[in-house]
């Protein structure tokens, strides 16, 4: 079959899912309903757990990460529900302690020449209609009539997922309540501080991207508390300029010289979470699995995490050397991410509540969070290793399998996340710890929770661990059968 894995949706999340497939050894391609890129910014936040997994995707000019961070802006804090202090970033343990910011158009741009340099092809203009599959492969049918046949399918398709649709999948979850403004702008006034907050007229944010252009958002009271179809139709108002001005001008008695609106859009709480993550051959990730509101920039982070943890996975599957674990066992992809879906749209209906409850209960609320998050202690820690994705584990009763792994420095000058391999697992040892002489056997220069030796997975999380004293297995590799 020429097409092992086809790609359903050519955004972020489904160019990264190709990537990491590619470099597996899988032959995918990517198919786009879109016959040219929208331009739009929408996601302009990535955080430091997706640049490490972006990070093991060489490239002619180096690893797509460090292509990414070349072209976007580095903020060393993030923010929470856009709370006055904010959670710093400078201190984490990862190669990349900060926030890059950096618009869609320009992280799709890049990801899209990555795919073209690893001969990855891209069939612009190809709307799924419909699917079926057998024992033996899926077969996808475009609106056109066009068929394509494939071995697997990734639907990275978004929200309104056609490859959703098409596996009849039920999405439960809340409806919209509350609609906010967003646009990208030029400001000659910008404000001081990022995030202003008032409990009778509302709130807004000013955050500089690339290229001096800002992204505005915000909330007006009169846009919260609202019944699914009165948030319905003031989605599908899109603010214009004049609009966007006089939102501005009520919200901080000026309009902070606003030169020229880019782009505009509404956004929404909607929170849903599809009933599995797979149905026979075909997956689903980022959007066309979960939806919430767009806070803390996570739904870009989480759905390339999705497609990291999916693609080496479905690589051995492809292969036929994947253990029933990691097909539809306790390692699964759905049985790993799930919990993170949910606990992702926990914490963002958590932050719509902080953002939009325009009482003296919620200003109360939020000047509590924000001196928790300011004493940067246990709350700070479990909210910047929740958002910079690197305390994100799969571990079991707080054992280090399942947990990532950091970014180690090698005795060879390689850093790990460097090293790791899409198609094999990594024997990292510790010491002297005698291994067996391999090529994916790696020797650290530095420690990690006194092991002899970790079985890193080609998603950078530990598989098994060997504390001092224990024998390496001759076989370590058995994850493949």
């Amino acid at each position: 079959m020429d097409i092992e894995v086809a790609v359903i949706g050519a955004g972020p999340v489904g160019m990264a899912a190709a990537a990491f497939l590619h470099q597996a050894g899988v032959a995918v391609r990517l198919f786009e309903a879109n016959p040219d890129r929208a331009g739009q910014s929408r996601a302009t936040t990535i955080h430091p757990r997706t640049l490490e997994l972006l990070d093991s995707l060489p490239g002619e000019r180096g690893s797509l990460a460090a292509r990414l961070v070349a072209a976007g802006n580095r903020v060393p804090a993030a923010h929470f529900a856009a709370l006055p202090n904010r959670l710093d970033y400078t201190g984490l343990d990862t190669s990349f302690p900060f926030v890059l910011v950096l618009p869609q158009p320009e992280t799709e741009r890049l990801l899209a020449a990555h795919l073209a340099e690893q001969g990855v092809g891209i069939e612009t203009g190809w709307k799924l209609a419909d699917l079926a599959q057998d024992e033996q492969g899926v077969t996808i049918v475009s609106e056109t009539g066009d068929t394509r046949r494939a071995g697997y399918v990734v639907g990275a398709d978004g929200a309104h997922s056609a490859t959703r649709h098409a596996l009849g999948l039920a999405f439960p979850g809340t409806p919209a309540s509350t609609v906010g403004f967003l646009a990208d702008v030029r400001l000659e006034r910008p404000p001081a501080h990022p995030h202003h907050w008032d409990s009778e007229r509302g709130s807004y944010s000013a955050i500089p991207l690339p290229g001096g252009i800002f992204r505005i958002f915000g909330h007006e009271p009169g846009d919260t508390g609202l019944t699914p179809e009165e948030a319905a139709r003031r989605q599908a108002q899109i603010p214009d300029e004049a609009e966007i001005r006089a939102t501005l001008k009520r919200l901080a008695d000026d309009d902070l010289g606003l030169a020229e609106v880019l782009w505009s859009s509404r956004t929404g709480d909607t929170t849903r979470h599809v009933e599995r993550y797979r149905a026979g051959r075909v997956f689903l990730a980022g959007d066309a699995a979960h939806v919430h509101l767009p806070a803390g920039g996570q739904g870009l982070n989480v759905g390339v995490q999705d497609a990291a943890n999916l693609a080496w996975k479905l690589a051995a599957e492809v292969r036929g050397r994947a253990p029933r674990r990691i097909i539809d066992g306790p390692r699964s992809y759905d049985a790993e991410r799930r919990p993170i879906a949910a606990r992702l749209a926990a914490n963002t209906l958590a932050q719509s509540a902080l953002m939009v409850t325009f009482t003296p209960g919620g200003k109360a609320l939020r000047d509590l969070m924000s001196h928790l998050i300011g004493r940067n202690g246990d709350t700070a820690d479990e909210l910047r290793g929740w958002l910079s994705g690197l305390d994100v584990s799969y571990a079991e009763d707080g054992g280090l399998a399942g947990r990532r792994v950091p970014n180690l420095p090698l005795a060879d000058g390689r850093t790990l996340h460097r090293a790791l391999r899409h198609d094999r697992f990594t024997l990292v040892a510790f010491g002297t710890t005698a291994v067996p002489s391999r090529a994916d056997v790696v020797r650290s220069t530095r420690d990690w929770h006194g092991l002899a030796a970790v079985l890193v997975r080609p998603d950078g999380y530990a598989a098994e661990v060997w504390s001092a004293g224990e024998k390496i297995p001759e076989h370590w590799e058995h994850w493949e059968h």
